[in-house]
């Protein structure tokens, strides 16, 4: 199980939780399992976030590993200017 920090107003769609659990080794199992537990983000997940991974944000890559141990945080994505 991956641990997954829970960022800003995503929170909303997971029953206020800022920290929940997941299965999944890579960022496309990551999304679709929360996808699946939390059918209300799901929206914004269509719409795209952004994934820290061990401190680097990660947008499309979805089979960028992920470590059972590794620092996860879901936030909304991240647009440069």
């Amino acid at each position: 199980m991956v641990k997954v920090r829970i960022w800003g107003s995503l929170a909303a769609f997971t029953g206020d939780r800022t920290e929940v659990e997941v299965e999944a080794g890579n960022l496309r199992e990551l999304l679709d399992g929360l996808a699946a537990d939390f059918p209300g983000l799901r929206p914004q997940l269509d719409r795209g976030v952004s994934v820290a991974i061990d401190g680097r944000v990660y947008n499309d890559s979805w089979f960028t590993p992920i470590e059972p141990d590794s620092e996860v945080v879901l936030l909304s994505r991240l647009k440069g200017g």
